[in-house]
């Protein structure tokens, strides 16, 4: 199964045929692991990696990190679940360090993030504090190179 997850990790459109040929099985063994791994939560979504800041209308990404009073039954989960719910975030995570959660969020700008943090995560019952980081330029994501290098220009050499 691990083979499968690897394989689709890379390629999220690759086929059962196609994954059944890699590894030498059947497709339609292939099929059901991965109709399993669906079931069971394994799989949760296949995505498509777009380099944003190639497009006119780009988006601006922001991490926010945030410092939360730790809820008595719930931990963090309560509060974590109530950002996750979000449209403008697209991932919550529990950290480390400094602060406790981890926020990546997504605006039309910099002026609708800063809103958004301001009108809807601050105020949040739990949040303590916040600390937005705007993100200027990715490089890498998902363990895609998103930069292009300039090809090299070479002179033709004729005899």
């Amino acid at each position: 199964m691990n083979e499968i997850l690897e394989i689709l990790s890379e390629n999220a459109k690759a086929s059962a045929s196609e994954i059944a040929a890699l590894l030498g099985r059947s497709e339609t063994d292939v099929a059901r692991e991965i109709k399993e791994l669906e079931d069971a939560g394994i799989i949760r979504k296949y995505i498509t990696l777009i380099n944003w800041e190639k497009l006119d209308q780009s988006l601006v990404f922001a991490v926010l990190e945030l410092k939360v009073a730790l809820q008595r039954k719930t931990g963090y989960d309560a509060v974590a679940e109530r950002i996750a719910n979000f449209s403008e975030v697209d991932s919550v995570r529990l950290i480390s360090g400094g602060h406790d959660l981890s926020i990546t969020v997504r605006g039309k700008s910099m002026k609708d993030v800063a809103y958004f943090v301001a009108e809807k995560i601050a105020p949040l019952e739990g949040v303590q504090s916040t600390c937005t980081h705007f993100i200027l330029k990715s490089y890498k994501e998902h363990g895609v190179i998103l930069t292009d290098k300039p090809k090299p220009k070479r002179l033709v050499i004729t005899p």
